[in-house]
């Protein structure tokens, strides 16, 4: 994901966009902080007397995965209200399902902590994890919360007779995960979930190859070890593979639309090359399409739309008060002109603003290119979170999306439940897939020697208020 960055506002637009917040959120908002070079989430949770919880509640953006703060960003200072305690189960290693080294030193090289998941017959599968897992800081908490969605798909794939042999080892930051290699039960996996950090990818992946032991890469790292290995999959997808998607999928399910192009003169977007290759397909293909501003007059802005057929908007930024802009931008649009057909295209980014603008995502029909969707109204999505429940004494973590232990939940199900089923046939390709995802579909195409996520979707929100995941 890109890195989202705030504008400097004026007192005017900050005041209707806070009051617009507080009625969608909940959230009050005291002042805006402008960041300092070094200043953490933690560090300005502290200086203003509130939690991190609290402050991430007031800025929808730090949840999306790899934000970080810029100096110079403007961010939402809420005011303070009770903090919830922590569940002490989340202290708790033995009844968390977190490895028992959770709470070693992050140089540690821990005991592999070993869960077996029982089941009266059927094949086993000896899988390894090698992930930060521990509570010293986010990488720790996520990836620990990640591990306990693996634990669950552990406990479902045994409902079909299916045993799982897990090793789970603390492998920080920093770590030296050749010392981690030599730990038992490490060479008799099949398959090893791991590592978070790019600079343990290559002795890893080295092992696996010379051990015959499939690599599953979870989440971000740098470069294409796919390229190098044929035992890798791959499951991070970069942001200009999910660009280049979206622009493809664009021309089969919009050929008949007219784009209109919105600049929302956004110099914090990240958004600007994305909308830069979609018209230069616009043009190679001889798609006409309208190019417009938030800062034209109503008048000159309705000359963009095509009264004759269905309009899709594209506009060239994730960041929520643009995009507040834009929605009072159409409904002054759509009120004057009751015959105009607007849909939108979004970016995954706004998949967190969904509390806020979700009745005017209805509204406009916007489609959001993404890689994962939470449906928190899925009957799946609540029995894996109830389920999560019951087995962890404590609720699963909400700060942030894509979920954690939803997306571990998926990983497991889908490697687990695919290795037994096709051992070393297993290459994740769409015919192979045995269980239906929750949150995060995965398929996967050979890139190099290798084998890459290509899974893509639409989220829909239709104007009948239903919303339809659309996968490729």
């Amino acid at each position: 994901m890109d890195m989202i960055r705030f504008l400097r506002f004026s007192f005017l637009f900050v005041a209707l966009f806070i009051a617009m917040q507080v009625g969608a959120q909940t959230v009050k908002i005291q002042t805006q902080h402008k960041v300092k070079k070094s200043e953490t989430i933690y560090g300005i949770a502290k200086q203003y007397g509130i939690t991190q919880e609290q402050l991430i509640a007031a800025n929808p953006e730090m949840k999306m995965p790899g934000y970080e703060l810029k100096k110079g960003d403007y961010i939402n200072i809420p005011e303070a209200t009770a903090a919830q305690p922590t569940p002490q189960a989340q202290q708790q290693t033995a009844t968390t399902g977190a490895p028992a080294t959770t709470n070693t030193p992050t140089t540690a090289n821990p005991q592999p902590a070993t869960t077996t998941v029982a089941s009266p017959q059927g094949k086993t599968v000896r899988v390894g994890v090698m992930l930060p897992l521990h509570n010293n800081d986010g990488d720790g908490k996520r990836m620990v919360e990640y591990y306990r969605g693996l634990l669950l798909a552990c406990d479902r794939v045994a409902k079909d007779g299916i045993t799982v042999d897990m090793h789970a080892w603390n492998v920080p930051k920093g770590a030296d995960i050749q010392n981690t290699l030599k730990e038992k039960g490490a060479a008799e996996c099949e398959l090893i979930i791991g590592p978070l950090y790019t600079e343990m990818v290559k002795p890893l992946a080295e092992f696996c190859k010379a051990n015959n032991i499939r690599l599953i890469i979870p989440f971000s790292i740098e470069g294409e070890p796919t390229k190098k290995y044929e035992n890798v999959f791959q499951v991070y997808q970069s942001n200009e593979e999910m660009d280049n998607m979206a622009i493809e999928k664009f021309t089969e399910r919009f050929i008949s639309f007219h784009p209109v192009v919105i600049d929302a003169a956004d110099p914090a977007s990240g958004k600007g090359k994305f909308t830069q290759q979609l018209r230069k397909m616009f043009d190679k293909k001889g798609i006409k399409y309208s190019l417009t501003s938030l800062n034209t007059s109503d008048n000159d802005f309705a000359k963009a739309f095509d009264l004759s057929r269905p309009n899709i908007v594209i506009l060239n930024t994730q960041n929520s008060p643009k995009l507040n802009e834009t929605f009072a931008k159409l409904n002054i649009l759509t009120a004057a002109n009751k015959n105009i057909n607007v849909s939108m295209l979004g970016y995954t980014e706004w998949l967190m603003y969904t509390q806020a603008y979700q009745d005017l995502y209805f509204k406009y029909d916007v489609y959001i290119p993404t890689y994962f969707f939470y449906n928190e109204t899925s009957r799946d999505t609540k029995w894996v979170e109830q389920s999560y429940t019951r087995r962890f004494n404590l609720d699963m973590d909400v700060n942030g999306l894509p979920r954690y232990a939803l997306t571990g939940f998926d990983h497991g199900c889908f490697f687990i439940g695919g290795w037994a089923q096709y051992g070393a046939a297993f290459i994740g390709a769409k015919g192979q897939t045995t269980y239906k995802s929750v949150q995060s579909p995965l398929h996967f195409k050979k890139v190099g020697k290798g084998l890459k996520n290509a899974n893509f979707m639409f989220v829909h929100y239709l104007n009948n208020r239903t919303i339809e995941a659309i996968s490729y």
